[in-house]
């Protein structure tokens, strides 16, 4: 068990995630008006017998990402502080974060040691794959939230031993929008795009591919039967993310594994 400290326990900060080490699901949230809201909004349509009320808009983003920010960056400088590099790999679901990490860790984790913070909605499932002796993993449900946060990521790091840990991947929750928004504390943000999914991913949704420090390019053995355009696609990231590395590979035929595992003996060798 690991100390993040200051951070606040699972309990008291997150009725609406579980952490567990490979089981577990959300539990819903009850939602309701507060009374002083409801008489509010009774108040606004009394005063308003045409049907027109008066709406004033709010912005809770603003607060809520920096409060995200803080806790990104006690993890970061935890995580710099135990010489450990994080990588948060996003994508889409089914754009094959799990069967890479699965592969990474039977081959490139038998020689440097690594940890997994995994997350999903619902189920273990992901967890389970992962699971490896020589590699611990936190599976982290959200229930109905589309993204992991820095507060989660605090969380599940304390649930796992981190002894001896060079390698932290974080797998989030599959999904191009709304992982954007929230830093975690990672070193590094990998972006995955498969060879199924269209060479116009990045230019659909820029501000992921922005972020990226690596965009993999996977699945490539199929390509070709597909259709898919690869010398497109790599301009498209190109154009929306200049600064970011680009690896295309296979986790089935290993296609391109080598360089990956080249690209995390280099952050390593950083720590």
């Amino acid at each position: 068990m690991n100390s993040l400290d200051p951070t606040p326990t699972l309990a008291e900060s997150s009725p609406d995630c579980r952490i567990h080490a490979l089981t577990g699901a959300a539990t819903g949230l009850s939602r309701e008006l507060s009374a002083p809201l409801s008489a509010e909004i009774s108040a606004a349509l009394a005063a308003s017998p045409g049907g027109e009320i008066a709406v004033r808009s709010v912005d809770v983003n603003i607060p809520l990402l920096e409060k995200n920010d803080i806790l990104a960056e006690r993890n970061r400088g935890y995580f710099l502080g135990r010489g450990l590099a994080a990588l948060n790999l996003v994508s889409s679901p089914g754009a094959g974060k799990t069967t890479l990490l699965e592969r990474t860790l039977d081959e490139f984790g038998r020689r440097t040691r690594c940890a997994v913070l995994v997350g999903d909605l619902e189920t273990d499932n992901d967890g389970q794959r992962l699971s490896r002796p020589h590699a611990p993993v936190a599976q982290i449900t959200t229930g109905t939230v589309c993204h992991l946060d820095a507060g989660m990521i605090a969380r599940a790091a304390q649930s796992i031993d981190l002894d001896g840990v060079r390698v932290l991947f974080i797998e989030n929750v599959g999904n191009l929008v709304c992982p954007a928004s929230f830093d975690l504390g990672e070193q590094r943000r990998v972006v995955l795009l498969s060879t199924t999914e269209g060479e116009d991913k990045p230019l659909k949704y820029p501000p992921i591919f922005k972020s990226a420090h690596l965009v993999l390019l996977t699945k490539v053995d199929v390509a070709d039967l597909l259709g898919f355009k690869r010398e497109l696609a790599v301009e498209n990231i190109r154009r929306v993310a200049p600064q970011a590395k680009i690896i295309q590979l296979s986790s089935r035929t290993g296609e391109g594994l080598p360089e990956w595992y080249a690209y995390l003996d280099a952050l390593v060798a950083r720590r």
